[in-house]
């Protein structure tokens, strides 16, 4: 790896400059950088750069780094620490994705184990970001991701984690690159605004949400992310899993092969404002499991091709205000099907225009005290066969459904 002095000494960095306190600003004041492909602080065209920047900011305790306009090439996740912000130039930075290289394990990979041996390395590179599946572990947790961190051999890997699971060889194992473009991983305080992801979905494998996503936040509190652009994702827009305090606002999520915004594992008090997730593969919003005390409130989720918003497992108490959920291809508002003990109770949805829908609004499962307040629910133009606004299993008890717009439906 190469230290600061030889950064300077190619030219990536140059004149470094730190807000010291003055008598118009008193008080601690922390370091600003810039970076740029060809002015700036810190100067290139790939994630090594802004990676580059990042360290050097967390290392003096935080800061701020000001991206200008360009394309950054990422091999790797640009990983972000506490107390850092990131400003980038709305419409104007963007972080593409590499084209993806994979390859077969030579050999299974057990679990802990930190190398893979592979039987055409040679599109691999130390640095980059990888994910190791095989046909039984390609979903959720059970995928590793991870950063090659050296090479053993010709054919063999050390890696930066350990395998989360046994991929075998019998079961078409696997190593790929693939990486969230933007993460960060048990980190606080920290603002990622003005970011433009090109996630390459034609040329890069799927990544699952849990493991990844354009933006991804893995056990963080009090992050902020604004104006940010996800379009064109193998995976989802933007994911955060176990979480508290995250805050996205004004963001577009957009063409991703995956769902939008992605909340799961635990995350509490989120707000999601004056964001659009539109023609997704998946869903607008999925809120995975144990999702409380939320916030969406002002947000489009409109024309992706399953539901607009889908809930399910312990996702209760959480308030779905203004939101405009629209001509998504199954259901507006789905409830996955659960028992009462997992159920997503006491949510509310109130003055949202839940319209043109394959289904309004459908509550499968036990899920109790659900409350739709002044809703515009239903199709603008009639269907051809009468729909029911609000479809509701046995196991919905204690729905509360008041003062309601129903337009083209039969309230339930």
């Amino acid at each position: 790896m190469r230290t600061l002095q030889s950064l300077v000494a190619v030219g990536l960095i140059v004149g470094i400059t730190t807000k010291h306190a003055t008598a118009d600003e008193p008080g601690p004041q922390l370091v600003e950088v810039t970076v740029g492909n060809d002015v700036g602080d810190f100067r290139g065209d790939d994630g090594r750069v802004l990676q580059a920047a990042v360290d050097y900011v967390a290392r003096l305790g935080g800061g701020t780094i000001r991206v200008g306009p360009g394309r950054f090439l990422m091999r790797n996740s640009l990983i972000l620490s506490d107390n850092i912000q990131i400003l980038g130039t709305p419409g104007r930075t963007v972080l593409v994705n590499c084209d993806a290289h994979q390859s077969k394990l030579s050999s299974s990979g057990g679990t802990n184990e930190r190398q893979v041996t592979v039987d055409e390395p040679d599109g691999f590179r130390i640095g980059d970001g990888v994910m190791v599946q095989d046909d039984k572990s390609m979903y959720g947790f059970t995928v590793t991701q991870a950063t090659i961190t050296a090479r053993l051999d010709k054919h063999t890997f050390q890696i930066s984690v350990p395998l989360v699971r046994d991929y075998f060889a019998t079961r078409n194992a696997r190593v790929t690159s693939g990486f969230p473009v933007v993460a960060a991983r048990n980190a606080k305080n920290i603002a990622i605004e003005g970011l433009t992801i090109d996630g390459n979905s034609d040329n890069m494998q799927y990544l699952t949400g849990c493991r990844g996503g354009g933006i991804y936040l893995f056990e963080c509190e009090n992050v902020t992310v604004r104006s940010c652009h996800v379009h064109n994702y193998n995976g989802d827009g933007i994911s955060f899993q176990t979480t508290q305090h995250v805050t996205i606002r004004d963001c577009i999520c957009e063409g991703n092969t995956g769902v939008g915004l992605h909340p799961g594992c635990g995350t509490e008090h989120a707000v999601v404002r004056g964001t659009r997730c539109t023609n997704n593969k998946g869903d607008g919003l999925f809120l995975c499991w144990r999702v409380k005390h939320c916030i969406f409130e002002g947000n489009d989720l409109s024309d992706n091709q399953r539901h607009g918003i889908s809930i399910g497992m312990k996702d209760s108490d959480n308030e779905f205000r203004d939101n405009t959920v629209s001509s998504n291809s199954l259901t507006g508002v789905f409830f996955r099907k659960q028992p009462a003990a997992n159920g997503a109770h006491r949510n509310v949805f109130e003055a949202n225009r839940i319209l043109d829908n394959g289904v309004s609004v459908k509550i499968e499962g036990e899920h109790h005290e659900l409350v739709f307040r002044e809703n515009r629910i239903g199709y603008t133009t009639a269907p051809a066969e009468k729909q029911v606004a609000i479809q509701a299993g046995d196991g919905a008890a204690k729905l509360e459904a008041d003062n309601n717009e129903f337009i083209n439906v039969n309230p339930k």
